[in-house]
């Protein structure tokens, strides 16, 4: 089995000033790829901003010889998410992969969540990861191939005081699957990574726990996910210590009513155990999927 080589790819990683971000742009530059850092360089909850960070990592990857740019813009507004792919063409000519990475957090238990909370926290997460992968995918587009991968979280299963983030976090599940359906034909994969692991984010929240949970732990996963060896699209996975898994969005086979007639919420009840039964489940892999399966039930 031969080496994954980046050598030739131009890689965007946001987020990349510090934490995975940050092994992310190391990797792919020792491996041969040429990095735009992005970084605004803003706190935990996202606030100010500083160059040092995006910067500090740039001179990381030229001192071990590898071929990096800084980029300081904001990914939550379209203006920004332009401005860094046109960070990448100026300076290397094209985007081959982009790592949607960077984020906030702004908890708060769902009654004591404010709107500013919400927008805040889908802008720099779920909008951001529209402003800078559509650019992106045009270049992507023209050139006949790309990688894309989505930074998602375990808190999509549900986690106290993280309705916001949760939210954006499954909307960028979405967005991923909905990428690998559009760009198939155009040599464009797109997955989900759903990290567990030790940054200025979580420490707090994981407590001694995090000390399994070393950033670089996640990083062979996305660089697999983010190499030409890489042949998975509309995945979705979980990379926590030193363990990779997928994680999927299944549909069982449910309780059919038959045809013509007509059930009623207490038929839903008396059948209820057949609804929940998870044996026999598919992973769709887009709408067609489900359509396929309902059409081979209803007309058995």
């Amino acid at each position: 089995m031969s080496d994954i080589s980046f050598d030739g790819r131009v890689a965007i990683v946001t987020g990349a000033g510090g934490g995975l971000g940050r092994t992310y742009a190391l990797e792919l530059a020792s491996r041969g790829a040429a990095v735009v850092v992005n970084d605004l360089g803003g706190s935990v909850a996202g606030e100010g901003g500083d160059h040092t960070a995006a910067q500090k990592v740039v001179d990381e990857i030229k001192a071990k010889g590898g071929d990096a740019v800084p980029n300081f813009d904001s990914v939550s507004t379209p203006e920004g998410g332009a401005s860094i792919v046109k960070t990448a063409v100026d300076s290397f000519g094209k985007v081959d992969v982009v790592i949607n990475n960077a984020g906030f957090l702004r908890d708060k238990s769902f009654l004591k969540l404010t709107w500013d909370d919400l927008d805040a926290v889908l802008d720099v997460h779920l909008k951001a990861a529209f402003y800078v992968s559509q650019p992106a995918f045009a270049v992507m587009k023209e050139n006949g191939y790309g990688r894309f991968i989505f930074t998602a979280s375990n808190a999509t299963f549900g986690n106290f005081g993280q309705t916001n983030y949760s939210a954006a976090k499954m909307g960028l599940v979405g967005l991923s699957n909905t990428i690998a359906v559009e760009g198939a034909r155009a040599g464009i994969l797109s997955n989900v990574i759903m990290p567990v692991a030790k940054t200025r984010m979580t420490e707090e929240l994981l407590g001694d726990f995090a000390n399994y949970l070393a950033p670089e732990l996640v990083t062979p996963m996305v660089t697999y996910l983010a190499s030409e060896a890489c042949t998975t699209t509309h995945g979705a996975y979980s990379a926590a210590g030193g363990r990779y898994a997928r994680v999927f969005w299944g549909l069982a086979q449910g309780w059919y009513a038959g045809q013509g007639a007509h059930p009623t919420a207490e038929d839903v009840q008396q059948h209820l155990a057949e609804i929940e039964e998870q044996a026999g489940y598919i992973v769709p892999t887009s709408t067609t999927d489900e359509i396929v399966a309902l059409s081979e039930r209803f007309t058995k």
